[in-house]
This record gives structure tokens, sequence and C-alpha cells, in this order.
């Protein structure tokens, strides 16, 4: 055989092996990635801060920020909604959810009520003229509101905002943020049913930054002030339900120390009044970004629960989104595997059922960052298998 020939029979056949191993990996994880939103494409410039939550009756919503003019933080920004019937594998047309104009409307973090299925959308609001600087520094013509949006038919429609700053912010606190991802609702322990949501502020006289929570023990009429980390710089974060004590919280947050670019966790026993134990985690390094971690399921006689972190897991730049699963209740992370080796940045997990989750994800377009909003089923067989 002429080396022509063997040339182009291995350039054939190196082809089919890189199609056999994409397609294998695409059947492991339950489904080929859906890009949900790309940037420049429906009147928007950039789409960015993804959340995913399942409904009551299995339906999946994405949600994330619609920046009209520009990728920036501030400025004409939308929330946005598309729906899933199907899993994941197609998605309805792009529903505006909150357009105030010129204005900033933002940081969405949703939790669903189990009970009666309403879902709490929980937002962020500035004038569209403040930039957070300014904001922070008190120059702003405006500060950062908290807001309530409510749907109680699976996603279909959205109640006007209401504002619940007075309940969830202190006076003195400038900066504010919700989430970004979702919520969850207390499962077990004597806080059972209570609707918790992750958020951020900055202080403004020391310009400290901190977690902290707010909460509803009434199915989301009313909003709570919850309590704050006992250590500054750390902000973005998200909450899951430990399995031991029951009803022990643990918050998982973006990490501003730069000497050591790992996540810091702190955990909760009174249902997210208060927090201790504030640490880093070792294994989940960071570049600075923002971060998801969900409960799969929880233990049985028969099986161990498992939880699920995802993270662009590099300390050099925002690349190689990973997810991870822990069997110890966040102790150890036991597996890993690497979705997306380029570009990638936020994230957002949520639970399909015991098997398997779906990961909503910033990503790249070619050399254009944050040039896409991808959605990947994983299943939890693939992710503890893969290499």
């Amino acid at each position: 055989m002429s080396p022509q020939c063997l040339s182009s029979r291995l350039v054939r056949e190196i082809a089919f092996g890189v199609l056999f191993l994409a397609l294998t990996a695409a059947a492991a994880h339950g489904q080929e990635p859906i890009d949900v939103w790309t940037s420049g494409e429906g009147g928007y410039d950039t789409y960015r801060i993804p959340s995913l939550i399942k409904t009551k009756s299995g339906a999946l919503l994405a949600i994330c920020e619609g920046r009209k003019t520009g990728r920036g933080d501030s400025g004409n920004i939308d929330l946005l909604m598309r729906r899933s019937t199907d899993g994941g594998q197609t998605w309805s047309p792009t529903q505006v959810i909150w357009d105030d104009k010129e204005n900033t409307c933002g940081n969405p973090c949703p939790v669903v009520d189990q009970e009666t299925g309403t879902i709490l959308l929980l937002s962020t609001h500035n004038l569209g003229i403040d930039r957070e600087k300014e904001i922070i520094a008190l120059t702003s013509k405006g500060t950062r509101t908290v807001w309530l949006l409510k749907s109680t038919d699976d996603g279909l429609s959205w109640s006007k905002p209401q504002e619940i700053t007075q309940t969830a912010k202190k006076p003195d606190w400038t900066w504010y943020a919700t989430g970004p991802g979702i919520g969850i609702q207390i499962q077990h322990g004597p806080h059972k049913g209570r609707l918790v949501i992750p958020c951020d502020h900055i202080e403004a006289d020391t310009k400290d930054y901190y977690s902290h929570v707010i909460y509803s023990d009434d199915r989301g009429e009313t909003w709570q002030l919850g309590g704050s980390t006992p250590e500054d710089q750390v902000n973005e974060c998200e909450v899951v339900e430990l399995a031991d004590p029951p009803g022990r919280l643990m918050l998982n947050m973006r990490n501003y120390d730069r000497d050591n670019r790992t996540r810091q966790t702190a955990v909760s026993d009174d249902g997210g009044l208060t927090w201790q134990g504030q640490k880093h985690d070792p294994v989940l390094i960071e570049p600075i970004c923002q971060a998801s971690i969900r409960r799969l399921r929880w233990p049985t006689d028969a099986r161990p629960g498992a939880i699920l972190f995802s993270n662009p897991a590099s300390q050099e730049g925002r690349e190689k989104m990973t997810v991870r699963v822990s069997f110890d209740d966040a102790k150890t992370w036991s597996h890993s595997a690497l979705v997306n080796e380029g570009f990638s940045a936020y994230s957002c997990l949520e639970r399909l059922d015991d098997t398997a989750a779906g990961l909503l994800y910033e990503g790249a377009v070619g050399d254009k960052t944050y040039g896409r909003i991808t959605f990947l089923r994983l299943g939890l067989d693939w992710l503890t298998d893969s290499k």
C-alpha cells in the first residue's frame, strides 16, 4: 500500500474514532449539548448568568440575563426564560420575564415550593446608569434593590415584580446580589419546608463583602434576612442541605483570597440564621468565579447520598468546566468529569432524578467568550466512570 493510501486511511480512522468517542460521550451524558442561548441572536448582545430549575410537574426552566447593548454587568438588562417539557431536548421560544426599560434586572435565583408548586424567583434591580463601583462608593443615583416574582402555572406566566428590599437588605449594605443559581427548600430537620435563597452583599463602611441568605417560612409570601458568614472575602454562593445532622445547611462560596484560590464553605445548624466553620475546600480550585452545588439524592440503607458541584476548575482562568461528585456529604470529592475544556464561566446544576442532573453553563463561540449558554444532561454513571 502506498504512503498516500496509508495516510488517507489513517485520517479516516482517526476521524471515525473522534466521531465514535463524541457519540459515546453524548450517549453517556444522556444527550448532546444544546445551546439554549447564543449571544448576538434574539435582539441581545450577550446572554449571561444561567439558572436552571425543575418545577413540581417536572418541566425545566432555563433563566438568564439578556444584556441588550453589551456584555457588561450594568445597563439595559432583562430577565429571560425558556421552558422544556422533555428533559431539555427541546426548548420553548424565549420569554421576557422582566424588562424595566433601560434598567438592570438580573441575578436570577428561583426556588420551588414543593407543596404548592409555586415558583419564587428572587432577583435584583438597579438603575441602568449606575455601575457596581459607584453603588459601592455611594456615588450612584440609586442602589441595588431586591425583588420577588412568582409563577403559579409552572412557569408559563409571572407576576409583576414585588420589592422586598426592606426585609431582605440592611440599610448599610451597598452592593447586593441574589444567587445567582437557584435556592432550596429544606427537606429535613426542625426547619423543614423553609425556602432558602443564597445571596451576598458589601458593607458601606468597610467595603468588605460577605455571603448571606434570605429565607421564607410562609411559602414565599414574606422574606426575612438570615445570617451572614463570619469572615469576608466571599460573595456569590449556593446552598445545599446536608444529611447529617438532619437539616444542616452548607454554603459554597466564591472566594477572593488570591493566595488560596479554592472555594470557601460554611455551615448552619439553625436553618441559615447563623453560619460558622468558614474554611477553604482545597479540592475545589477556582479562578474566582461563580459555581453551583446541588444534592442529587439522599442516602438510604442501600446506597450513599450524592452531591454534585460544577465550576471552571482552574486557577489560571475561566476554563475547564468540571462536574464533581461527593458521596459523603461534600466532605470529599471522589469523582470528577471534564465537560468543557475551553472557556467556561458561570453554571447551574439541577437534579433531574436520582440518576441524572442538568447543567446549564456559559461557554464560548469561537474566540467570543460568553458566546453561549448550553444545556447538558449528565448521568451519574457517566460522571463516576469518566476519565
